[in-house]
């Protein structure tokens, strides 16, 4: 099976909230939470592809963030172009582009990516341009131009090039049409990019529900079917909000192979 070249994290930002228990109800009650916001540059045959563009870079001129939804501030210290800069990428070079939903955190900067392709899943297009895009924490003016370009919708798994290397996996509950990435690294091996199916590991673990999900039945069943995937392919798992685990992972301009 084919694997991508390599991969950077990007530091997307980070979450901060006063009440942590809203990623676990009855668990954390009142603990402030500061949560890692990562997106991930892909490398595959000479194409570039962003998984996730995280919180968006105007809130750099901002050190103290700004509230934007369901009482989570955000915060930018390092501008997604300036990391991309780093790498000697232009936004433009990107051919594609994949969001795991629609919050906040992760749609920031799409309107960086001028010509990529959007790969979007069903439900989540139709809840995102649909009549109320509020109801499940969407800012239609975030992300309004992705309609504007290129883009193709997709329902429930997805290989994205046909060859393995990187493939779609749809987990829906945290929002609608939630997706998680599978990529192939050639010597790490099998990585699971997880989106929000779950925001740290322990909430993996026992499969706790955030209070704001849009259906917790199906996020139950996302991550179980995770935690399946993972034993199917003997892949690792990079949890995107668990600040924990992203301190120990290598950001850009470094990069994983």
């Amino acid at each position: 099976m084919a694997t991508i070249d390599r991969i950077y994290i990007l530091d997307g930002g980070m979450a901060q909230v006063d009440d942590g228990s809203i990623y676990s109800p009855g668990i954390n009650v009142g603990v402030p939470m500061t949560l890692s916001c990562n997106a991930y540059l892909i490398s595959h045959r000479g194409e570039w592809l962003i998984w996730d563009t995280g919180i968006e870079d105007e809130l750099a001129k901002h050190p103290e963030g700004r509230i934007i939804a369901h009482g989570i501030r955000g915060v930018v210290h390092r501008p997604i172009a300036d990391q991309l800069d780093e790498i000697g990428v232009r936004p433009h070079d990107v051919s594609t582009i994949l969001l795991s939903h629609a919050h906040f955190d992760h749609i920031g900067n799409v309107d960086l990516f001028e010509n990529a392709r959007w790969i979007a899943q069903r439900a989540e297009f139709e809840a995102m341009f649909g009549l109320e895009p509020e109801e499940f924490g969407y800012s239609l003016p975030h992300y309004k131009m992705l309609k504007e370009r290129p883009y193709e919708i997709v329902e429930g798994d997805h290989d994205i090039f046909g060859d393995g290397a990187v493939r779609m996996i749809f987990t829906p509950g945290h929002t609608l049409g939630h997706c998680s990435l599978m990529v192939r690294l050639p010597r790490r091996g099998a990585v699971l990019l997880s989106g929000d199916v779950a925001h740290n590991r322990e909430n993996l673990k026992h499969m706790r529900v955030p209070s704001f999900n849009a259906d917790p039945q199906a996020t139950v069943a996302s991550m179980a079917r995770v935690a399946e995937l993972l034993r199917v392919e003997n892949a690792e798992i990079w949890i995107n909000h668990d600040t924990a685990q992203s301190e120990g992972l290598t950001y850009a301009p470094k990069w994983i192979a």
